[in-house]
């Protein structure tokens, strides 16, 4: 099935990435950490459809997606940068691995901290704190980090970033591996999520087997 939505507002969230709030039809249902195949409502491009995920939660009035653009590409995410309030998208039926396991950890690459916005959101609607949960996350500079503000300020989350492309930076480092992880990871209690692009999952799956984490406790999504 598809369902058109229309854009209500669009706000940037960084040099690269803006949040879209889109009305809500009827007949809508997902989960925390799903995604959809979206393509923008005109002529020439309903057919280029690419994956995004809910940010915004179940229950709310709206819907919400985090979308980084890359505007050196002619593509479909530049496009949506530029997208105004009344323009159309059109999505189909939600879809996606992740969800809610259990605490642990939450790795992520980039734009693939996207599904963990929505799940550590639905965690903290229920519980009023993160305790037990931490975000790892990696990125080529500060600068585009994505809600690093916001995700500091959830109540009980540890967060712990890495920048790979800015030696200056505090957050300077390596990419994750499992000197790192071990540091984080509680091993056997922990399900670990991974979510970023196809090279990362499997670094990162192999990292934590080393460390000890149990494949059964490692949840992945490719979001490249």
């Amino acid at each position: 099935m598809t369902t058109k939505l229309t854009l209500q507002d669009i706000r940037p969230v960084t040099h690269d990435v803006n949040h879209l709030i889109f009305d809500r039809p009827e007949g809508i249902d997902f989960m925390p950490g799903q995604a959809v195949d979206l393509a923008l409502d005109r002529d020439g491009w309903r057919d280029e459809k690419r994956p995004f995920t809910f940010t915004s939660l179940p229950d709310e009035a709206a819907i919400e997606f985090v979308i980084k653009s890359y505007p050196d590409h002619d593509g479909v995410t530049k496009r949506i940068a530029r997208m105004k309030p009344g323009d159309t998208v059109l999505i189909e039926e939600p879809w996606g691995a992740i969800k809610d396991e259990g605490d642990g950890t939450f790795i992520a690459g980039g734009a693939g901290v996207t599904p963990f916005i929505a799940i550590l959101r639905a965690k903290l609607q229920a519980s009023g704190t993160l305790d037990g949960n931490t975000l790892v996350f990696s990125n080529k500079t500060e600068d585009d980090i994505i809600l690093r503000t916001w995700f500091d300020k959830m109540p009980g989350l540890k967060t712990r970033y890495v920048v790979t492309d800015q030696p200056e930076s505090p957050f300077s480092g390596d990419k994750i591996g499992a000197g790192l992880l071990k540091q984080v990871v509680s091993v056997g209690s922990d399900t670990c999520y991974v979510c970023g692009p196809d090279a990362m999952l499997d670094d990162i799956a192999e990292a934590l087997k080393e460390i000890g984490v149990a494949e059964n406790r490692i949840v992945t999504e490719d979001f490249d």
